[in-house]
């Protein structure tokens, strides 16, 4: 559920504004409301620790040092990465080009520039040419013009032209160092980058020292912001944000002990900085971690989803993914991660409802690393079920009643869950006594008279299309009637709002008709999926004698390349119905602000 929270406002004189901040940092709930950027010095001195921690991480040795050394040595030891990493960076850059600068006249040989300049002095200028062949017989022909001939360079001619400098050909420029010359620098910056790549390899193993700092550096930052923040005048300050209703006791007794001034009150309606505080139970919580990763966070007026959400994402995993054995394989992972961290976090857990999930639905359908052959199995064959098997012929059923049923399958899910989304807007907006609800009965109705137009449309089904006409049209007039209607508005200005928006609410009733076909991918992926574990199956078992162990790699590869294809689709369409299609007929936006309450951080 989304916490309430209380609107507050706090006063104070500004000479105890140091026991303000600190006596809020302690309390550890109040949420800033527009916090002020913090001291730039400190977002720069963070972003250099973590820039340092990241290059030291991926050079991580065996050996590692889990006390944290003192500010002035841990000052030292910072400055020796920071210097080492540019030391990298600039002989890699100068390495660069004397590998460049060899690359270019390695075909000239081994001479030395300086030798070639030198005798411009004793009166002799010489001038480098590749050309062709024509050229040089021009050249000779010549004969104002002193040249000698030398060894031929990429196949074409190379000449030495002493004086003046001619017009034929390519003149070579010299360069300043020789290939010898430019092999021992090459050398010694590749001994510098050496050592400055063992000061790295030594400093790694204080990686726990780094973060004690990079997390002591976040804390000053989150400090200097605050302060940043209260606003003052003759002699007092201020600071406004946000407490949730069950902390609200606990900031009272300090406000009292230190003689704050200051005003709690609801947020007003038109508020939007509101922040957002999700409390998830033992279920809910498994999702936690995906709305991390996905960085959701409901609007504070909003729906808390965390419970459905679950529910029809483990559904719409196991059909996407479809594959019991796939389902093993996932489970296996989260026995391995739970063996490992000696605990089962919430991920952990969540990959355990996934995999269960998984495996049920590919057992029903029959679905094993899509393995015809499973069904020669009489224990994997009892768990199938008929009309919704994979391999349907085994029951008696062809393929186009099997397809027929799976999708009819996908569009009750989307109805239902359509319809769960309408039957929540109706409870929640009695509760408010907001009589727009009467246009989410609205919606419930068409969405399941669409549902048949589905039905006809895609799977050719038997439909009476008059009382389906009928019951759309008369969802599409209650939503239009009803739906400007708001606790704000009178009667006659709700219907005037909603019959100017009768062209929007059409354009919905189609788009409804579009959502509900969208859960048609649950199918489709399913059956791609299905599709290409079969073709790596017969791609292995077309190989016989000792080229079965090529089958074998094939069959691994093959299908671990299915499963994160199956992962990517899963992100991309069972994340979608959740956010979009069930989001949207709710009308949430996902445009929350994050519940950060001004505390000390201790990870």
């Amino acid at each position: 559920m989304i916490e309430k929270m209380k609107a507050v406002s706090i006063v104070s004189s500004a000479s105890h504004k140091t026991e303000l901040l600190n006596k809020l940092k302690e309390l550890g709930v109040f949420h800033i409301s527009e916090k002020k950027s913090a001291d730039p010095s400190l977002l720069e001195r963070f972003t250099a620790l973590n820039s340092n921690f990241s290059a030291l991480k991926e050079i991580e040795g065996s050996s590692f040092d889990e006390k944290v050394l003192n500010k002035e040595d841990f000052e030292k030891l910072d400055a020796s990465v920071t210097e080492a990493r540019s030391s990298i960076s600039k002989l890699s850059d100068e390495k660069t080009k004397c590998t460049l600068a060899a690359d270019k006249i390695k075909a000239w040989g081994d001479f030395d520039p300086q030798s070639v300049l030198s005798l411009k002095e004793e009166g002799i200028e010489l001038h480098f040419y590749r050309m062709g062949k024509k050229e040089l017989e021009a050249l000779r022909k010549n004969e104002e013009v002193k040249f000698v001939k030398l060894a031929s360079v990429d196949k074409m001619e190379t000449v030495a032209v002493l004086g003046s400098a001619v017009s034929s050909g390519t003149e070579f420029e010299l360069p300043e160092e020789g290939l010898s010359q430019l092999s021992e620098r090459i050398g010694k910056i590749e001994q510098s980058v050496s050592s400055a790549r063992k000061v790295l390899s030594d400093a790694s193993k204080y990686l726990s020292s780094y973060k004690c700092y990079i997390l002591a550096c976040s804390n000053d930052i989150t400090y200097s912001s605050a302060s940043l923040t209260v606003e003052s005048e003759d002699g007092l300050i201020w600071l406004s944000g946000y407490i949730p209703e069950a902390n609200c006791k606990d900031f009272v007794d300090v406000a009292s002990q230190q003689k704050w001034a200051y005003m709690m009150d609801d947020p007003k309606n038109d508020d939007e900085k509101v922040p957002t505080k999700v409390r998830y139970n033992k279920v809910t919580t498994l999702m936690e971690p995906v709305f991390d990763i996905l960085g959701t966070i409901p609007g504070y007026r909003e729906y808390d989803i965390s419970f459905w959400f679950l529910c029809f994402f483990a559904l719409f995993f196991a059909m996407i993914i479809g594959d019991a054995g796939y389902g093993f394989c996932f489970l296996a992972v989260a026995l391995g991660i739970h063996f490992k961290l000696k605990k089962a976090t919430n991920l952990v857990l969540l990959v355990y409802v996934m995999s269960f999930a998984t495996i049920a639905w590919g057992a029903v359908t029959g679905t094993w690393f899509g393995l015809e052959a499973a069904m020669n199995i009489p224990f994997l064959k009892s768990l199938v079920i008929g009309p919704i098997a994979n391999y349907p012929a085994y029951f008696g059923y062809s393929a186009v009643q099997q397809q027929n049923t799976i999708m009819k399958f996908c569009f009750m899910i989307g109805t239902l869950q359509l319809s769960l989304a309408c039957v929540m807007n109706v409870w929640t907006k009695l509760g408010k006594k907001d009589l727009s609800f009467v246009a989410d009965i609205g919606w419930l109705l068409s969405i399941n008279a669409l549902y048949y137009v589905v039905l006809l449309l895609v799977i050719n089904a038997e439909v009476n299309l008059v009382p389906v006409a009928l019951i759309i049209l008369a969802g599409f007039l209650i939503v239009v009637l009803f739906g400007g209607m708001s606790p704000d508005k009178t009667f006659s200005q709700g219907l005037k709002a909603g019959l100017a928006d009768a062209f929007t609410v059409f354009l919905n009733t189609i788009s409804a008709f579009g959502n509900i076909m969208s859960y048609i991918r649950l199918f489709a992926v399913g059956l791609a999926s299905l599709a290409i574990a079969q073709s790596f199956n017969n791609m292995a078992l077309g190989f016989d004698g000792w080229l079965k162990v090529a089958g074998a790699i094939i069959f691994v590869i093959g299908h671990a390349l299915n499963l994160v294809m199956g992962l990517l689709s899963v992100v991309v369409h069972g994340v979608r119905l959740n956010l979009l299609e069930f989001s949207g007929q709710l009308g949430m936006e996902w445009t929350g602000v994050a519940y950060e309450p001004f505390k000390e951080k201790t990870k």
